[in-house]
């Protein structure tokens, strides 16, 4: 793959980033180094390696439920200035 100023500027376009000269400057070089290291990885042999999805096995995820006591609408409102009419007060969304 042909990484140059065109590749970055079409990544930088897509990716919706406007970058200076001097950025451009300054991640082309970092660029071509990801995508060299990315192409190294396809030399790896890996056949007869099963896929992992989850590199850290997940233990205890999920907790029990266990009912408890909510707050009550006046605790709930009490450290907020931002109340109306026992609710919370948001911004107008027109």
């Amino acid at each position: 793959m042909q990484v140059d100023r065109k590749l970055l500027e079409h990544v930088a376009e897509v990716a919706r980033i406007k970058l200076t000269e001097e950025e451009v400057n300054k991640f082309l070089p970092q660029l071509k180094e990801a995508l060299e290291f990315f192409s190294k990885l396809k030399e790896v042999n890996t056949e007869g390696v099963k896929p992992s999805f989850q590199p850290v096995e997940l233990k205890n995820a999920m907790r029990e439920d266990k009912e408890k006591e909510c707050l009550s609408q006046e605790d709930a409102l009490s450290l907020t200035e931002h109340k109306k009419d026992g609710y919370f007060k948001g911004p107008r969304a027109v």
